[in-house]
């Protein structure tokens, strides 16, 4: 699957088959489903999972929280739009 491919299945109601649970968290949230996707990323307990926990803590306004999240995933602190850091998660999760 690629970005093209993920964004596609937002149009679906479930998140495509085989996406790990960072994956599905992004795409949670791409959905509009904050606390489900927070769920996802704080069950997944390896460095995927903490980005996009940071990630999440952005979104959600809480910086200081965003900072220890991106310290645990070995990440810089973004500072870029959040869409753009979306989009840059889910290409190197994709692989």
């Amino acid at each position: 699957m690629n970005l093209q491919a993920f964004k596609d299945s937002l149009s679906e109601d479930v998140p495509p088959q085989g996406l790990d649970g960072a994956l599905q968290a992004l795409w949670q949230e791409a959905k509009g489903d904050w606390e489900e996707a927070h769920r996802l990323a704080q069950a997944q307990g390896d460095e995927a999972g903490a980005w996009v926990h940071a990630y999440l803590h952005r979104v959600e306004g809480d910086e200081a929280n965003a900072g220890y999240w991106y310290r645990r995933a070995g990440k810089p602190h973004s500072q870029v739009p959040l869409k753009e850091e979306w989009e840059a998660i889910v290409k190197v999760l994709l692989g």
